[in-house]
């Protein structure tokens, strides 16, 4: 019966579910796409060939069984498919939308060349849906409670993640956030049409009801010591990911009008949440009616200037100093962008901001692409004399992230850091330079993907249980000698 429902890649083209016109979209901060139907769904994931060695899993930082749930759906059977797919990811109804799978599963899927891949992201988040209209999601409940307690810093996609993992084996977790919501970039950071925050809240809510004691508006080093945390808490896990923004310094950085990435979404997104945020009201931070300007070609930069399109801006460029094909970010977000009236300037590099008070244009060089540099990457390289001006009265530099200097926020000179500003770390034990204190997601890895965090959550989880249970050993051990 099995068979019958699979290897339909050779007679059924692929299909995503529908995507809203992008005059539609345009408008209003919906999700771009519907939901599929439980035919269309079955269909699609009949497209798999249930290969032998599957490539889609082994490029899924989390090791999702994706063939698995993939032929469970073909055959309708949804609550085993979600059972598989949330053995392996804590968010997977997250991972459907904001995960680059045209960089990761469908990217490596092995019926690719010639016949498209499996929609793979689509049918997660289908499966997800389904199994929460239809009450399958439960809270998780530990067949013991221990008394150990374990203090997360950070509310983000590694947190919530090795909180669940912990709850599961009956530890008493508290997370610490600096933020009034939970989630992190996941609220703060990603638009509605790319994540709606009631997603976000549902899961939060889930996470409560397991046990989970948030702690919001907590700032470590500021209303709490780590030195603190670790008298509370058995086991610390930082997990507060990586949001200092880096800064171009060329002519013209101090003009009004330039603005982080994040400084921007962060508006945008409470706007959206109801809260009231000055620099929006005012207009700062509005980019209706203004010539604006993203320089980045991440999924970062993606984000600002589909925010930009849908707040009314007159015009909405993105700057890359590269070529199309050695975009960071995901090219079906470069697609969704193109389709919503973005102007990507290609091989093009910013060398001064002008204007008086406030930036009115940016002055940019043509790029060509030289040899490659230490990174397989070619370098880019100014054309002489081939500067010009762009008009923007709005800029968003979306240039990356780095790490925060948490030794000194945390006052705590003895947390090791990499000479990249990262917590250093013992990967096999995920244990930093502190005893008891761990660390997981982008405060570790550098700024990376949702799903590499939550992956590294699990395995800073699977770490502390195994501390905690080698230290109760050690001092059983002490006891019995006394």
């Amino acid at each position: 019966m099995a068979e019958s429902r699979m290897l339909r890649f050779v007679a059924l083209p692929q299909a995503n579910p529908d995507k809203r016109a992008a005059e539609s979209r345009r408008q209003d901060w919906q999700e771009i796409y519907a939901e599929f139907s439980k035919e269309r769904a079955a269909e699609q994931a009949g497209r798999c060939s249930q290969c032998g060695v599957p490539f889609c899993q082994i490029h899924c930082p989390v090791a999702n069984n994706i063939p698995d749930w993939l032929m469970l759906t073909a055959e309708g059977r949804l609550e085993e498919a979600y059972e598989a797919s949330s053995a392996t990811n804590n968010l997977p109804e997250i991972c459907g939308r904001i995960c680059p799978q045209d960089r990761l599963c469908e990217g490596n899927c092995v019926i690719e060349k010639g016949f498209q891949s499996v929609t793979i992201g689509a049918v997660e988040r289908y499966i997800t849906e389904t199994a929460f209209e239809r009450g399958w999601v439960k809270p998780v409940k530990p067949l013991r409670e221990r008394r150990e307690s374990i203090g997360i810093v950070g509310a983000g996609p590694a947190g919530l993640a090795a909180g669940e993992q912990l709850r599961k084996k009956g530890y008493q977790v508290h997370i610490y956030d600096r933020y009034d919501r939970v989630g992190g970039l996941l609220v703060y950071g990603i638009p509605n049409f790319k994540l709606e925050k009631s997603i976000v809240e549902r899961r939060a809510s889930l996470l409560r009801e397991t046990g989970i004691m948030f702690h919001l508006n907590t700032e470590i080093g500021r209303d709490v010591s780590l030195a603190d945390l670790r008298v509370r808490h058995t086991a610390v896990l930082i997990a507060t990911g990586a949001y200092k923004e880096r800064e171009l310094q060329i002519p013209g950085a101090g003009l009004d009008n330039i603005f982080q990435a994040m400084t921007y979404l962060t508006a945008s997104n409470r706007k959206d949440l109801g809260d009231v945020v000055p620099l929006f009201e005012d207009g700062t931070l509005n980019a209706r009616d203004k010539d604006v300007i993203v320089l980045g070609g991440g999924d970062t930069a993606m984000d600002c200037v589909r925010t930009a399109v849908r707040q009314g801006a007159r015009s909405v460029k993105c700057l890359y100093r590269r070529d199309r094909a050695n975009m960071p970010g995901s090219m079906r977000e470069v697609k969704h962008a193109e389709e919503e009236g973005v102007d990507f300037v290609w091989l093009s590099a910013p060398e001064a901001f002008l204007g008086d008070r406030a930036v009115e244009a940016v002055r940019a060089v043509r790029i060509h692409l030289g040899v490659a540099d230490a990174s397989g990457r070619q370098a880019p390289q100014p054309i002489p004399g081939s500067s010009h001006n762009l008009p923007a009265n709005l800029v968003i530099k979306a240039l990356g992230f780095d790490p925060e200097d948490l030794p000194t926020n945390f006052a705590a000179p003895d947390l090791a850091v990499t000479r990249w500003g990262t917590l250093k770390l013992d990967w096999k034990s995920m244990m930093t330079s502190m005893d008891g204190v761990f660390a997981a997601g982008d405060i570790v890895r550098g700024a990376s993907l949702v799903v590499w965090a939550i992956r590294d959550g699990r395995d800073a989880a699977e770490a502390i249980d195994r501390y905690i249970h080698a230290r109760a050993v050690r001092a059983s051990v002490s006891a019995a000698a006394e």
